[in-house]
């Protein structure tokens, strides 16, 4: 070969690979014509969307581009799209090599669902709850044959068999059949059940040591040996088992593969908790000053599991001394035994007051939503208003005195979706309580107090909140009731923007008056909330409401709050203003914890 020809050729050869080693760089990838669940579907699919911002040669992106059609159809299939119409388009900057993407689908008509054969056979095939399953598949006769769910009520099913204690089930049948050119699916799906098994023996671990008799926990297996096994029971004792807060963690093991005659053992391995909590905080209160609260609790007092708590509440002008002992109770319903014992001081511009008050308590719940609480009171009570000295009602070392032993009956509901953040849920409390003139108590009375809470989301980050109280007494002896046992409005919980319990009747001279508390009193709010982001978020709202004797005088208060779901909880900071002459201008409030 001669040299001029041979040059030619190798120039030809380098302008060739030159032009396909050329560098392109996908900057853009847009894809049209879907909704939001397919379009993320497809850009997670395509290999195209991997290779944004990255230089690429020529020959390689011209491969992607090709592969971007059969990715995109391949997306599209578990939503029922089988037969899409998809033009792939590319726009290239001959100067820099940017080139875009433009991915254009007409998803055209859907598979759906022409047939459908679900059903189990075996012992399973007669079990009621398991054909509400099989009654509730999806997707039905007629529906758009969707990938995800299908494969939804799929596990749905084989998850139900299992909770309920077929641990055998297997398929006998799985398939779908897609007509594409009819646009039609048709399912066949089958199980064999299997024989359904049955609780065996529980047995008990507590590792590294044990704190409890095993008679405390093995009261919570509340089943028989040999009753049908169901995936519930395990899952209640083990909600029953975090309640004592005695354990760390909780594993509970159901062991099928050693099943003797179908009856299934289960290993319970609890890890004790720490046995003490210790707890200290500062408080700040416009009645009470700057404070200290410490505590202690014991989780596990003994191998009865008996419980014990200490706190000390220590402010400037009011001061509280906590003591509660609980023993479990499992008769009846299952709960607590509660003696306590507090005893309190307060030393403010309105009131002497010292107090001290015994409680013997039964607690227990009813079902999921209600628990009870029943108890007897036993209170000694000191007191006199400041104003009534300052007006010679009287002498400036005399008190009110008052004992009263009482019994009392608290119910509480709660039913929401979050304890720390109810986007939908309501929790409320009802209480009576009543004394006997010589019974034990220095006047007769009879008093019920009603608090509800509804919470609603509105929106991803929106709620809306109501709050309402009501509250009566029945007695002849206003003035023998201790200021513990009175009505009062006004503060952070009631009615904000007025300090706490300042709103009601009082007594005092002109301008210069405090509160003696109510017979009655009725309070409400409404918030509504908005959130930023997932954190941070504000408030507005509006409270009102009155403590009073025969007629309420309204107050009205709004205010603004800031709202973060700070990692221990809620935290509202909460700044208002009372609409009907308050004794003081802004109140500020600051509370952190759960909603409910």
């Amino acid at each position: 070969m001669r040299p001029i020809a041979r040059n030619l050729i190798v120039a030809l050869l380098g302008l060739s690979m030159a032009g396909a080693a050329q560098a392109a760089k996908v900057t853009r990838v847009d894809i049209r014509g879907l909704d939001e669940a397919m379009t993320i579907n497809v850009r997670t699919s395509l290999s195209l969307v991997d290779a944004i911002d990255r230089d690429v040669s020529g020959r390689r992106l011209g491969y992607l581009v090709r592969e971007a059609e059969n990715e995109t159809r391949e997306a599209l299939e578990p939503f029922g799209y089988y037969s899409a119409t998809i033009t792939v388009e590319r726009d290239r900057d001959d100067d820099t090599g940017d080139t875009s993407v433009v991915i254009t689908v007409l998803p055209g008509e859907p598979v759906r669902v022409r047939e459908s054969a679900i059903a189990i056979d075996g012992p399973g095939a007669d079990d009621r709850y398991l054909n509400q399953e099989i009654a509730a598949f999806t997707p039905a006769a007629g529906d758009i044959f969707d990938h995800g769910i299908y494969e939804a009520s799929k596990a749905r099913i084989t998850r139900r068999l299992a909770e309920r204690g077929y641990l055998d089930a297997d398929f006998t049948s799985r398939r779908v059949a897609v007509t594409r050119t009819e646009h039609a699916a048709d399912i066949d799906l089958r199980w064999d059940s299997g024989n359904r098994y049955d609780m065996g023996p529980t047995t008990f671990v507590q590792s590294p040591r044990r704190i409890l008799r095993d008679g405390i926990v093995e009261h919570f297996v509340y089943w028989d040996e040999a009753s049908y096994y169901h995936q519930g029971k395990l899952d209640r004792l083990r909600e029953s088992l975090a309640k004592l807060d005695y354990f760390s963690s909780i594993d509970i093991e159901p062991r099928p593969q050693e099943a003797v005659d179908g009856r299934v053992p289960t290993t319970v391995t609890l890890t004790p908790a720490k046995r003490s909590i210790y707890t200290a905080g500062l408080s700040y209160g416009t009645d009470s000053g700057a404070g200290v609260r410490l505590g202690l609790e014991r989780r596990y007092v003994n191998d009865r599991g008996h419980k014990a708590l200490a706190q000390v509440d220590w402010a400037v002008r009011r001061k509280t001394l906590t003591t509660q002992y609980r023993i479990p109770a499992f008769g009846w319903i299952d709960g607590w035994y509660t003696i306590s014992a507090q005893a309190a001081d307060e030393q403010t511009d309105y009131i002497d007051n010292r107090r001290i008050e015994f409680v013997g308590a039964r607690s227990g719940e009813i079902n999921a939503n209600w628990t009870a609480v029943a108890a007897v009171h036993a209170l000694r009570e000191r007191w006199a208003y400041e104003a009534e000295r300052r007006l010679g009602t009287i002498g400036p070392h005399d008190y009110r005195y008052a004992s009263y032993t009482y019994p009392s009956l608290r119910g509480e509901y709660l039913d929401t979706d979050d304890r720390l953040y109810p986007r939908r849920g309501i929790g409320g409390a009802v209480v009576l309580r009543g004394g006997l003139d010589g019974a034990g108590s220095d006047a007769n009375f009879l008093q019920a107090q009603v608090t509800a809470r509804l919470y609603r989301g509105l929106g991803e980050r929106t709620r809306l909140i109501a709050r309402g109280e009501v509250g009566h007494t029945l007695t002849d002896s206003l003035v023998d009731l201790p200021p513990n046992l009175r009505f009062h409005a006004g503060g952070d919980r009631s009615i904000r923007g007025y300090a706490w319990r300042e709103v009601g009747p009082r007594i005092g001279d002109e301008g210069d008056k405090f509160p003696v508390g109510a017979k009655n009193v009725i309070t409400g709010s409404v918030e509504f909330e908005q959130y930023f982001n997932a954190a941070w978020g504000a408030a507005v709202f509006v409270d009102s409401g009155s403590a009073f004797n025969d007629a309420p005088d309204f107050r009205t208060g709004v205010g603004v709050g800031l709202r973060w779901r700070s990692p221990v909880g809620p935290l509202r900071i909460d700044v208002a203003r009372g609409l009907d002459d308050p004794d003081s201008g802004f109140q500020l409030y600051l509370n952190i914890g759960p909603d409910l």
